[in-house]
């Protein structure tokens, strides 16, 4: 049942206008609508409900990630709206932020204003 339906996202954040400003402007997912509940945006699809936690603590990990035909484009892109590339240290991680992997892969990090971290990769 559950393998032909969409998926729904959910991300928390501290501050929905902020998040609001960087979802929708910096990375250009259409906004759907907002309520007392969530800000709701869509990607390719997907609908990511963005709810506001004020005290909020957010994951060490990747929430959300996006599969990208050009990582090095989106990563130019994303930087072009002034978004920073996060560096963890791992081997094959180049100065830009993005890392390949082994296998060919790349992986780029990146946090929005409450401090989640996404990412984009694109596959080999």
């Amino acid at each position: 049942m559950l393998s032909s339906a969409k998926i729904v996202a959910f991300v928390q954040v501290s501050d929905r206008k902020k998040a609001r400003e960087f979802y929708v402007d910096a990375l250009g997912l259409k906004f759907i609508s907002e309520d007392p509940f969530a800000l709701v945006v869509d990607s390719n699809g997907i609908r990511v409900r963005i709810g506001e936690m004020p005290e909020l603590q957010p994951a060490q990990f990747t929430v959300l990630g996006w599969e990208v035909p050009d990582l090095e484009e989106a990563a130019a892109d994303l930087r072009s709206k002034g978004v920073e590339l996060q560096q963890y240290g791992f081997k094959g991680q180049d100065e830009r932020g993005i890392w390949t992997t082994p296998g060919g892969d790349k992986v780029a990090w990146f946090k929005d204003p409450a401090g989640n971290v996404l990412s984009i990769s694109q596959h080999a």
